[in-house]
Order: C-alpha cells, then sequence, then structure tokens
C-alpha cells in the first residue's frame, strides 16, 4: 500500500478537489466511505455534490475555525523541480519572507499497486479505520478525537484503487494533532495494515530500502523536452558507472567530467580542503536554461560520498588528489591529474580478462551468508555498476543494460549503519566495470561478451537467491524474471551473432561486421518485441537505437513515494 501525504490549510479547497472530476477526469462517483461518526450520520454513502462536499469540509474544519488553533509548518524554498533547497551545509532552505505555512489541514492517500484490482468500500472503510487510530487522530489515542473523513472513487490514472482521507490537524478540544515524524508513522501503519488484510506486503518497507521518489515536475520536464527517461535516472547510472570503475576518488571527479556531467563538490563550513559531498547535472540543451542539480543522495542511498569513499583506496596523498580535482571541478578547470580514464581498451585479451573477474566475482558471491544483508546490498551495487557501465559503452538509449543496472541498484539501497565496510583484498568487479566502459569500440569479441553475460546472469541468479532465502521474494521474483527474459534475450542473441560471424561460408566476417557486433541496439530488437508481452504497460518509443521501449515511469518508482509534495494539497 503506497501513502502519501500533503499539509494545506484549506478544507473546502481540498474537497472541492476530490469530488471534482480529478486531473485526468478519474474522480467518478466520488463519496465518504467511514470517517468522523456525526458527518457520516449526516452525509452517509451517497454520491458527494460540490454543495454536500463544501458541507463536509465545514464540517471537518469547524474546531479549526471555532478556536483559532494555529498549525505550521517550515515553508521551504523550492526548486524548479520542486525539490527542497538547501544551503552548503546541506540544511533546507526556509523562506526568508515567509519562513511558516499554514497546515491545519492533513491530506494523505492510501493507494493499492495496480495489479491488486479494487477492494469494497467496507474493506477500505476498515482500512481507513484502522490507519487514522494508529495516526492518533481518533479517541483509540486516549484524546480527544479529531475530524476527518474517507473519500473513495474512481481508479487513478495509473490504474491504482485508492482512497483519500481529509483531516483536521486541530482535535475537538482546539488541542493540536501530533503529527510529529507523520511520514514515518504512517509508513509503518500501512506495512501493519497490508500485513493484516493480506495485501500486496511492500518489502523495501519493512527493510528500510527503497529508491528516492521523484517529483511530478520532473516527469514533466523529461516528457516536454521527449526525453526517454528521468535525468535523476540518466545521472545515477552514469556516476554509478564512474564510482564502480574509479580505484579512488580523484578518478571519480576525473570520470564524471569526462561524461559531460556538470560536478561541483560540497565543502564543510569554513574550509576549502575538506569535501562532505557532491552533485552533479547534465548540461542543458539550451544555454539560457540552468543546470538541473541532484545530490549523491537524491541519487541513490549508496550514491552519497561517504557510501562511495568505503570502496575507494584511501591515503593522505590520494585525499590531496582529490580535493585538486573537486576544486578544478567547481572552478570549471581542467583535471589537475589526468589518469587511465583517457586510455581505451584495445587488447582482446583484456575482456577474457573481465570474463575471469567476474567469475572470481561469483566465487567470492558463493562464500557470503545469506544472512549478511550488508554484504549483499553492497554485491548489488557493484553488480549494477557494471551494467551502467556496459550500458554507457553500448545503449545509445536505455535497454537491458540499463534495467538490469536500475534493478540491481534497488537491492543497493539499505540504510547507512547497515553498510558493509569493504577490507582489503575483498573483491569488487570495478576491474570489469573499467574494462567494459572503456572498450574500443573496433575491439570485436562477441563470444567474450557473451561469455560475460553468461556470469552477469549468474551474478543475478546468486543475488536473487539471497533475497529469497533472506524473506524478500518479491524482489527475488524481480531478478529471477530480469535473468530469464532480458538478459537472457542478449546472451541468446550474442551467441547467435557468435556463430554467425565465426562459420560463415567464406570464413570470418571483416573487422566492421565485428565491430558492429558490440551495439547491442539492431541484434536485440527482435528478441525484444518477442518478449514485450511481460511488459504490457511500456510505451513504444520511435526512438532509434534502443532494443527496449522506455518507460518513464518505472513500475516500482512512483511521485508517491516521497511522500511529499504533488499537486493534490489542501487549500
Amino acid at each position: 500500500m503506497i501513502v502519501k501525504i500533503v499539509r494545506g490549510e484549506k478544507m473546502t479547497g481540498l474537497l472541492s478537489y476530490l469530488q471534482g472530476p480529478g486531473k485526468a477526469n478519474e474522480h467518478t462517483d466520488p463519496h465518504l466511505i467511514t470517517g468522523d461518526p456525526a458527518i457520516m450520520a449526516w452525509h452517509g454513502e451517497d454520491e458527494l455534490s460540490h454543495t454536500a462536499a463544501l458541507e463536509v469540509a465545514r464540517a471537518v474544519d469547524k474546531p479549526y475555525r471555532h478556536f483559532g488553533t494555529k498549525v505550521t509548518i517550515p515553508n521551504y524554498l523550492r526548486d524548479a523541480q520542486g525539490r527542497e533547497m538547501r544551503d552548503r551545509a546541506g540544511k533546507k532552505v526556509r523562506d526568508p519572507i515567509d519562513p511558516d505555512r499554514d497546515a491545519n489541514v492533513w491530506h494523505c492517500s492510501l493507494a493499492l499497486r495496480a495489479d491488486e484490482g479494487r477492494l469494497t468500500d467496507e474493506k477500505w472503510g476498515q482500512i481507513a479505520q484502522s490507519f487514522m487510530d494508529r495516526m492518533g487522530f481518533t479517541e483509540a489515542s486516549g484524546r480527544s478525537p479529531a475530524r476527518w473523513v474517507a473519500v473513495h472513487h474512481g481508479m487513478s490514472a495509473a490504474g491504482n484503487d485508492h482512497i483519500h482521507i481529509a483531516a483536521s490537524a486541530v482535535r475537538e478540544d482546539g488541542t493540536k494533532v501530533d503529527l510529529y515524524r507523520d511520514y514515518k508513522r504512517a509508513s509503518e501503519a500501512a506495512h501493519a495494515l497490508e500485513v493484516e488484510h493480506g495485501l500486496t506486503v511492500i518489502d523495501s518497507r519493512s527493510a528500510q530500502i527503497g529508491e528516492p521518489g521523484f517529483h511530478r515536475a520532473e516527469k514533466h520536464r523529461a516528457e516536454r523536452e521527449g526525453a526517454v527517461e528521468l535525468d535523476r535516472d540518466l545521472l545515477a547510472r552514469r556516476v554509478r558507472a564512474c564510482a564502480t570503475a574509479s580505484r579512488d576518488e580523484a578518478e571519480f571527479v576525473r570520470r564524471m567530467r569526462g561524461q559531460g556531467l556538470i560536478v561541483r563538490p560540497r565543502m564543510a563550513a569554513g574550509r576549502a580542503d575538506v569535501v562532505t559531498g557532491y552533485k552533479v547535472a547534465l548540461r542543458p540543451r539550451e544555454r539560457s536554461t540552468a543546470p538541473v542539480f541532484y545530490g549523491g543522495g537524491h541519487l541513490a542511498k549508496d550514491l552519497t560520498l561517504p557510501r562511495l569513499r568505503g570502496e575507494w583506496a584511501d591515503t593522505p596523498e590520494q585525499a590531496d588528489a582529490a580535493v585538486a580535482e573537486w576544486n578544478a571541478a567547481r572552478r570549471g578547470q581542467k583535471p589537475v591529474a589526468p589518469g587511465r580514464e583517457r586510455k581505451q581498451v584495445a587488447d582482446p585479451r583484456m575482456l577474457d580478462r573481465a570474463v575471469k573477474d567476474l567469475t572470481a566475482w561469483n566465487g567470492y558471491l558463493a562464500s557470503v551468508p545469506v544472512s549478511d544483508r550488508a554484504q549483499w546490498a553492497r554485491a548489488a551495487g557493484r553488480t549494477a555498476g557494471v551494467f551502467a557501465a556496459w550500458s554507457h559503452r553500448l545503449e545509445t538509449t536505455p535497454g537491458p543494460l540499463a534495467d538490469a543496472a536500475r534493478q540491481f541498484s534497488r537491492s543497493a539501497q539499505v540504510p547507512a549503519h547497515q553498510q558493509f565496510r569493504r577490507k582489503q583484498g575483498t573483491l569488487s568487479a570495478g576491474g570489469t566495470a573499467l574494462i567494459v566502459m572503456q572498450a574500443s569500440p573496433n575491439l570485436s569479441q562477441s563470444v567474450a561478451y557473451a561469455l560475460l553475460m553468461r556470469q552477469l546472469i549468474k551474478t543475478t541468479e546468486a543475488i536473487a537467491a539471497a533475497h529469497r532465502a533472506a524473506g524478500d521474494a518479491n524482489r527475488a521474483r524481480e531478478l529471477e524474471a530480469l535473468a530469464r527474459t532480458r538478459l537472457d534475450a542478449v546472451h541468446s542473441r550474442l551467441d547467435a551473432v557468435h556463430a554467425r560471424l565465426d562459420h560463415t561460408p567464406d570464413g570470418p566476417a571483416p573487422a566492421a561486421a565485428r565491430a558492429a557486433t558490440t551495439t547491442l541496439d539492431p541484434e536485440l530488437a527482435e528478441a525484444q518485441r518477442q518478449r514485450e508481452s511481460d511488459f504490457p504497460t511500456a510505451p513504444k518509443t520511435s526512438t532509434p537505437g534502443s532494443p527496449i521501449p522506455t518507460r518513464l515511469d518505472p513500475p516500482a518508482r512512483t511521485a508517491h513515494t516521497t511522500g511529499r509534495g504533488g499537486d493534490e494539497r489542501g487549500r
């Protein structure tokens, strides 16, 4: 069950919206299913008219209006993408003119996944009542109750059955409802209700893993510019590839800049020699457009600078070199000491080396206890880096390799305190990422690429087995499906290409034809078309070069995963 919370100031505005047609005319048959007993006795469960909606709003709002209790929350500045702005120290920036805003309206939506179908009004009513009991709005809290109602109407535009809860933050006696950490508490309540009512359990919630949510404005910007994916996803993949292929922090900075990213460090307060974080942006298409920056933590939990540093060598000399590269990036100057990131891998034996490295990597994974969640999360993150590096090398638009990188990055998201601290001598798969990322376009070794994919499929199966052993069956199924469909398709096509090239009647194919095999796109197009039935909601794209039609809205990552923001605020 997906939870989204918004704080607002006008109950009449919220109820008018819920009674109205909605943004995509999805609000059909809006009606109350449960709520304050007096309001329910008066209005019942008939379809809400505009007049009735205003009456309900005024009834819910009455304690707030009568007592005049002020309920406010900090009013933080937001950027063009709707994200809260932060200062150099990483703290949120309040609006200097209006530092606090009215927040007497508490609006929460509870939504099922699209594949769960619909629930009856009775079942939704039970869920809403239990949820509000847990959130402290009702008499179950041992205090004076607050007024609230739950509205049920048609499916969302994405096909999710859901309800909206409109509640006053002021109790019947004029005191405030305790909404401290309401986002976290609502998530915990939703998990308990998933188990209690037999709904699909979101494992990432109970395991404290998952990706940062994106703001609706990011999606609209991508659609407006004709992009096949969100900037955040592209940046995360490039940053991950660079981090996995780098052996130290200075190389990481140079690699990101070499990928055309705008890189800015975050310095410790009052220091010019201590870097505490970073942010990156794609270069705008137009000079008049300002770049949109994302901090490492906004890309993924394991892409923060402290987490990345756990994988790199760290000596005083390397720390100084890193600071020099960060400062050069900040000033827009050339890299201080260019290194191996500028060299192309042209020796065919290096691809064989990559296969051997991955074989050893799989041997290492076989020794990791299934109960060691931190090591398996690290393994998933490093594997995601290999796929991200390979995707960068071969895919002009997001394809199966990019999708694999995305899937594995989800398995890498664990809280910082559960991070695995890499010990000296522990394998990292970084060499494989470096080789596939820097392979020369003229390097023709289709058999090596096929063997490389075979090892990555084994890695996928190992990490899926670890998820299943840990009780995360949903994640295991997703990775197993990835191995059986998209990755197996890549492997099969590479094997077929190798056989065709090496067994032609006229002998080996010319170098130009062999070089073409390093581009997966044309070879996978037919294989993907045969597998599109597995992803029926993915829109087809006419963008040439991509073997996989790109989904702008990844199925497990939607705007409401943040639990904040959005346009459905009480007004």
